[in-house]
């Protein structure tokens, strides 16, 4: 889970261009390439090229090709490229041998976990392997093996090295993929700092939660934020999503699949960028404007001098503070800020409210369009 942070830092944005990536599933599907050209014609490349969804094609190296029992194993280490992916530099293997059923039949190697909750894309049971790399891989094979005039079917074990560690860093648990990481992938492509499997980490919790009975979500943007909430509301872990930053990706999900209720909630300096209309809350997309908190103090009542101290601020929490001292609610305007720009893009058959906190994790703000006391505190 992403810390809780109430201010980021605003660093300047990057001067050399960021690279792409390619997807756990674009390497899985290299190493059946490899694999299947050693199987067939005893080839042992060490470049693996392979055609992506909209037609491109990538080379993707091959670390490791050997006989394995009766089929072939083949690595290759995923470059997630300039995308902050915690699988960047994970070896990812297959473990291919030819099947005496028709077919493609996938398995879930060491690192790769298995679906254990309904809706997801997976029925419960199957590994963790998404319908995009599966089909990616299934074409790949198809072409080789009508190359090799081979008419039957295979066995496909996708493993990632250490991928039982690196999933307990990822939203995969609470997902209910038990025993390793998701190979995923839709493009074939990782784009720099879409943070694309995090993304849909948020859109598969929407959907565990909905298919498993929770009409109430929470989405928060740190730890803190979601201790508060899970306390408030006494909710299950199924219906915390973990947005860190993606708001947007929260918002703009539940606009396709509504649910009844949607509890946002956030340390207040993120929040005070989704009242300024961020939907991407990092500070690399995303900066505090000190100048509209003035504005919003001086609706609250706040006068010349204040509001110029507002300006000024070090922190968004600074400013709070110097408002609060004034017995000014700077973080009920903020609140309901943000909930008009939250329901501009959520449908009004969801309940939607916005909490904010401080860095102790104590709320300091609330907004319910819901509610006939929209500025009304936990206590």
């Amino acid at each position: 889970m992403w810390p809780e942070s109430a201010d980021a830092s605003q660093n300047a944005s990057p001067v050399t261009p960021l690279r792409s990536g390619l997807t756990t599933g674009s390497c899985a599907t290299a190493c059946a390439v490899a694999a299947a050209r050693k199987l067939f014609f005893n080839e042992s490349i060490s470049c693996a090229s392979i055609t992506l969804p909209k037609g491109k094609v990538v080379d993707l190296p091959i670390v490791y090709l050997a006989p394995a029992g009766a089929g072939v194993l083949a690595k290759t280490i995923k470059d997630a490229g300039d995308d902050p992916d915690v699988t960047h530099g994970a070896t990812v293997f297959v473990h291919l041998a030819l099947s005496a059923n028709s077919g493609m039949h996938f398995r879930a190697e060491r690192g790769v976990g298995t679906v254990t909750r309904s809706g997801l894309a997976l029925a419960v049971g199957e590994p963790a392997i998404n319908p995009v790399p599966r089909q990616m891989i299934s074409q790949h094979l198809q072409g080789i093996a009508a190359g090799a005039d081979y008419h039957g079917g295979f066995d496909i074990g996708i493993g990632i090295e250490n991928g039982e560690a690196l999933a307990l860093k990822t939203m995969n648990p609470r997902l209910g993929i038990l025993g390793g990481l998701s190979v995923l992938g839709t493009s074939g492509i990782v784009r720099p700092f879409s943070c694309s499997a995090y993304i849909a980490s948020i859109h598969q919790g929407i959907d565990v939660a909905a298919s498993n009975g929770y009409g109430h979500i929470a989405a928060s943007t740190g730890n803190q934020s979601e201790d508060f909430i899970r306390r408030h509301y006494q909710l299950d872990d199924m219906a915390l999503i973990e947005m860190g930053d993606f708001v947007g990706a929260v918002l703009k999900y539940l606009r396709r699949k509504p649910t009844a209720k949607l509890s946002l909630c956030g340390g207040f300096g993120k929040i005070s960028k989704l009242a300024a209309g961020h939907l991407d809350l990092h500070s690399r997309a995303s900066s505090i404007d000190f100048m509209q908190l003035a504005d919003w103090a001086a609706q609250a009542g706040a006068n010349d001098a204040l509001c110029s101290q507002v300006k000024t601020a070090n922190t968004s929490i600074e400013a709070l503070n110097l408002c609060h001292a004034a017995g000014l609610d700077l973080a009920a305007i903020v609140c309901n800020q943000a909930l008009i720009q939250a329901r501009r893009i959520v449908p009004h058959t969801t309940e939607l409210e916005v909490w904010a906190i401080n860095r102790r994790g104590e709320v300091v703000g609330h907004a319910s369009d819901f509610s006939a006391n929209t500025t009304a505190l936990a206590q």
